[in-house]
């Protein structure tokens, strides 16, 4: 019987040892179930192909066509990925709506022992939940903001109170965007509706009577947009600020890019989005100190004359809690991890 989803926190319960997406690998790396393994029954090509013939030939050879390429696709992977899995697996198959790629799978697998069953509605259902939860929904804890200027080291400390048991929602990592110019992480930034299918399982796993510590982002990192209800929850948050030496911060830029300075070309264009700020001869003397390998005093440039003059926050009415930091060391920032928590 197909599996009904009630709720993401539901989906994350289900008694089930794997989550198969059976759809196209076009369709998955739009977005997908977190952790779900891509099994597709018909590839790219396949599927524009039997729904070309669908469309515009004949349903009943366009079913015919599609039910040879499932089943060579099905044993490829039964001699493939599932080749390791034993008899008392249980699979959740899911295709777009819930329909024949998933039943028929599904009805593979079942045959041969395991028990496995479909998502009811399919990736549809599931991505109403997730909608549900990002653009319906209220917030689901309390929000604290941990802000500062660039190169603060305010995704170590977030990785530290993680650590500590504090619960965490890392908007860049989720993003896969530095959330300033450097910008996006090696491999690029995942789709909106990816990024939102992450960003709602973290949430689903949040427990409510505790704070949640957030970095301080605008409305979009990024192509990623936050959804409203979320920015209106961190906006609405006390803030704790981190200050920061400008050496420690240099020392920390330099250390967290250093995939950025070991790509010159790379930097060349990071640097190019500058001059309509600061204008050619500015950035060409920190082109020469790219060049020059003198990262320290272009970073430390940068900071001075680019970013610290344009991070300008509006006032708070819930005020703002200075967290003054000597260095960012791994001692210093699990210390001041231990505080937070400590202080609520």
């Amino acid at each position: 019987m197909p599996i009904a989803l009630d709720s993401l926190a539901a989906l994350a319960a289900l008694p089930f040892d794997e989550v198969i997406d059976v759809r196209s690998p076009a369709e998955y790396a739009e977005d997908h179930i977190p952790g779900a393994l891509n099994l597709p029954v018909l590839s790219n090509e396949e599927r524009a192909r039997v729904g070309t013939i669908y469309v515009q030939q004949d349903r009943f050879l366009a079913r015919k066509i599609g039910a040879a390429l499932v089943s060579r696709n099905a044993a490829a992977h039964l001699e493939g990925p599932l080749a390791d899995r034993h008899g008392g697996w249980r699979p959740l198959v899911y295709c777009w709506r819930g329909g024949q790629r998933s039943g028929s799978f599904t009805v593979i697998l079942q045959q041969i022992g395991w028990q496995a069953e479909t998502v009811k509605g399919g990736y549809q259902s599931y991505r109403r939940l997730v909608a549900r939860a990002l653009y319906e929904e209220p917030f689901a804890a309390p929000v604290r903001l941990i802000d500062g200027g660039t190169g603060t080291g305010k995704t170590h400390l977030l990785s530290h109170l993680a650590a500590l048991g504090a619960q965490v929602i890392d908007l860049e990592d989720l993003a896969a965007h530095r959330g300033s110019v450097f910008g996006p992480v090696a491999g690029g930034q995942p789709s909106q509706k990816s990024f939102e299918s992450a960003l709602a399982a973290c949430m689903a796993r949040l427990d409510p009577n505790r704070p949640v510590y957030i970095e301080a982002e605008s409305s979009r990192i990024g192509r990623i947009t936050l959804p409203p209800m979320l920015a209106r929850a961190m906006r609405s948050a006390p803030v704790i600020r981190i200050n920061v030496p400008l050496a420690a911060r240099v020392s920390n830029i330099c250390t967290d890019y250093t995939d950025l300075i070991a790509d010159p070309n790379r930097l060349d264009a990071i640097l190019s989005r500058l001059v309509q700020y600061h204008g050619h001869a500015q950035v060409d003397q920190w082109r020469a100190l790219a060049a020059t390998g003198d990262f320290p005093t272009l970073v430390a440039q940068l900071i001075e004359t680019h970013y610290d003059p344009r991070y300008i926050r509006k006032p708070r009415p819930e005020g703002i809690t200075p967290l003054e930091l000597p260095d960012l060391s791994e001692a210093t920032l699990q210390a001041a991890a231990k505080g937070l928590i400590q202080s609520g």
